[in-house]
C-alpha cells in the first residue's frame, strides 16, 4: 500500500479504471506546458528535490585546515486538488450506468493544470521556482488586444531568439482567451492559429494559467520540468454518502537557458 491508500477506499477496480481514464482525458487537453518543456520522471513520491549541480561555501570550518561547502538544491514543490463523489454514482457504475456525475473531479483537475502551468511559466516565488517567463533574459513584448496583431508579436518574438543564438523549431503557450481569439479569426491567408504555427515551425498550445503568451525553443535541454509523484489519485476519507479523493503531484522546474523565451505580456 503506497501513501494514496486507493487500497482501502469504497470504490472498485472498474470504478478506479473510469476515475482514471476521465482525469486522463481532461488533464490531456489542459497540461500546456507539458507539451513545450522536457519532462523527467516520475521519479516517485519520495523525490524531494533536484540537484542544481552548484554549492554555496559555509562560513565555519569544521577542523583547523579544513574547509566546508553546501549542496545546492532546488526543493519539490506538492501539489493538491481535493474532490467529494458520491458514493450511489459509483454504486450505479458498477451496475452499468454509463452516465456517472464526475463533474468534481473534472474541476480538480482543472485546477491542478492551471497551478501546474502557472508555476512552469510564471513560478512560484516562495518556493524558489523561476517560472520561465520571468527567467527570461528576452525583454518582453506585449500581447495586445488585436488578435491579428499576434502573428507580428510572435515572429518578432521568433527573431529575438534566433539573434541569441536559440535554434528552432519554437512553441507558443497562450492563455485561453488568446487561444481562443486565434481560432476564431481569418486572415488573408487563413485561420491566425494557422499563421502563427508557420511562424513557429512547432506547436500553439491551450494553456490556462499562462498570461499573455510565451514562445520558447523546442530544440530540448533548455527548461526541464522534473516530476516526482506523477498526477495521481488518492483516497482521503468516506462518509455514508460520499468518498473524498484528490488529484496529487510533485514536481520541480529548472530553467538552463533563460534566452531561449519570450514572454508576450498581456
Amino acid at each position: 500500500m503506497n501513501h494514496l491508500l486507493r487500497q482501502i477506499a469504497p470504490i472498485s477496480e472498474s470504478g478506479w479504471a473510469l476515475l482514471d481514464q476521465e482525469a486522463r482525458q481532461r488533464l490531456g487537453a489542459t497540461l500546456g506546458a507539458r507539451k513545450l518543456v522536457d519532462y523527467g520522471g516520475p521519479y516517485g513520491w519520495q523525490f524531494s528535490a533536484a540537484d542544481l549541480g552548484r554549492v554555496k561555501p559555509l562560513a565555519a570550518e569544521p577542523a583547523d585546515g579544513v574547509t566546508a561547502v553546501q549542496r545546492v538544491v532546488l526543493p519539490a514543490v506538492e501539489f493538491r486538488a481535493d474532490f467529494v463523489l458520491s458514493r450511489d454514482a459509483l454504486s450505479d457504475y458498477d451496475r452499468g450506468a454509463v452516465d456517472t456525475d464526475l463533474t468534481a473531479l473534472d474541476d480538480a483537475a482543472h485546477r491542478i493544470a492551471i497551478a501546474e502551468n502557472a508555476a512552469v511559466f510564471h513560478g512560484m516565488e516562495e518556493t524558489g521556482i523561476l517560472g520561465i517567463a520571468e527567467a527570461s533574459t528576452q525583454a518582453p513584448i506585449p500581447l495586445g488586444e488585436d488578435v491579428k496583431t499576434y502573428p507580428r508579436h510572435v515572429a518578432q518574438a521568433v527573431e529575438m531568439l534566433r539573434n541569441a543564438g536559440v535554434g528552432g523549431p519554437f512553441g507558443l503557450a497562450l492563455a485561453p482567451r488568446a487561444y481562443t481569439a486565434s481560432t476564431e479569426v481569418v486572415e488573408l491567408s487563413g485561420l491566425v492559429l494557422d499563421h502563427l504555427a508557420e511562424i513557429l515551425g512547432g506547436p500553439v498550445v491551450w494553456a490556462p494559467g499562462v498570461r499573455g503568451g510565451v514562445v520558447l525553443s523546442q530544440r530540448g535541454n533548455d527548461f526541464l520540468m522534473e516530476v516526482g509523484q506523477d498526477l495521481s489519485i488518492g483516497y482521503d476519507h468516506h462518509d455514508a454518502d460520499s468518498v473524498h479523493l484528490y488529484l496529487e503531484e510533485s514536481l520541480v522546474l529548472r530553467v538552463a537557458t533563460p534566452e531561449a523565451a519570450v514572454w508576450l505580456k498581456p
